[in-house]
């Protein structure tokens, strides 16, 4: 089958690796029919993270059709429509039983095959997925192939930066980068409630998409966000700050724009040694910081509400449509926020 796969640092290439095959009896192959460059994905991309094998086919951002089933597999069916989280989990260890299905004891990352173990992504035209019944979730009438890929990871951990963050109606916040999972964790403030939310980025589409989906813009280049936050809250900071970036500037900003006693939620992937703040920063702010990967599996069957309301054109962030075969330069201008690129969907 043909794969986007890792090759080295800002090198990835379309070339033919073996077809997946069923492995263990709960195993499930997936033919998909659509994928997803990922922020996530620039940190293998940019080689911020190391490990991953050359060759690994990339991507955790995947929909498509069931083509076979192992002997164990009872709830997913062959020529099932179905869309997945980004990890897969079993659905009954502590962690699953706690809503916690990113920790999941048997997860593995879609995309990541480090000294021959693990598994490949879904950027190729077929995908091996583990604990099929427990990982894939068949997709609802009515749920469009883009909404499908938000839910899987960008939605759910928008939505999942918000929750740590507990957004209330009252309360002022801030999203800092306004990148796909920026976006939506726009998206999920405002539909938990919050009616101020002011969105930071210094790029003018990103923020352009912030005020469409309900957020204040605050442009970074022009203004300065924390005189803003400040003169809205009577001096105190926002009661919250959703970080969506994965950069210690990023946090350190969230860190700076709230309040004493508020929280920072990061769910960006920040691969720098130490905290942006000190611990005694932080006593001195009572603050409250969560950070974490998001349990995607556990909250994609919540959101489908929020999809089916219609109240966020949310497949209106995926500004480009592009072929596998046209990956690499899929890669290129996501990386380089060229051409207004906000998020890049794949079809094979």
């Amino acid at each position: 089958m043909k794969a986007l796969t890792f090759r080295g640092k800002e090198n990835i290439q379309l070339e033919e690796i073996r077809d997946p095959a069923i492995i263990h009896p709960s195993d499930a192959i997936v033919k998909v029919k659509a994928c997803a460059i990922c922020g996530s994905d620039l940190h293998v991309y940019h080689e911020r993270e190391r490990g991953i094998d050359p060759g690994t086919a990339m991507g955790h951002e995947f929909t498509g059709e069931v083509v076979e089933v192992g002997k164990e597999v009872r709830q997913i069916r062959v020529g099932q429509k179905v869309m997945s989280p980004f990890t897969t989990s079993c659905g009954q260890c502590f962690y699953c039983r706690q809503g916690l299905t990113c920790r999941c004891i048997h997860s593995q990352l879609f995309g990541w095959v480090e000294r021959g173990q693990g598994l490949h992504g879904g950027q190729s035209e077929y995908v091996r997925v583990p604990l099929a019944d427990s990982t894939l979730v068949e997709i609802p009438e009515g749920i469009s192939t883009e909404e499908a890929l938000l839910l899987g990871d960008v939605l759910s951990t928008g939505y999942f930066c918000a929750l740590q963050a507990e957004v209330k109606p009252s309360g002022v916040y801030a999203v800092v980068g306004c990148g796909p999972v920026g976006l939506m964790a726009v998206v999920a403030a405002r539909y938990l409630g919050a009616s101020k939310v002011y969105a930071i980025d210094t790029v003018a589409e990103r923020l352009a998409k912030a005020k469409e989906f309900g957020a204040i813009p605050a442009d970074a280049t022009v203004g300065n966000p924390m005189e803003e936050i400040l003169e809205a809250t009577e001096g105190r900071g926002a009661d919250g700050t959703l970080e969506a970036v994965g950069s210690g500037s990023a946090v350190k900003l969230a860190f700076d724009l709230v309040r004493p006693g508020g929280i920072v939620s990061s769910v960006g992937v920040c691969n720098d040694p130490h905290v942006a703040f000190s611990p005694v920063e932080a006593y001195n702010k009572n603050l409250t910081y969560r950070i974490g990967r998001c349990p995607a599996r556990f909250l994609m069957d919540k959101l489908i509400p929020l999809v089916k309301g219609r109240q966020y054109d949310l497949a209106s962030i995926f500004t480009h449509r592009m072929k596998l075969s046209e990956g690499r330069a899929g890669y290129e201008i996501f990386a380089g926020k060229k051409d207004h690129c906000l998020k890049v969907l794949l079809e094979p």
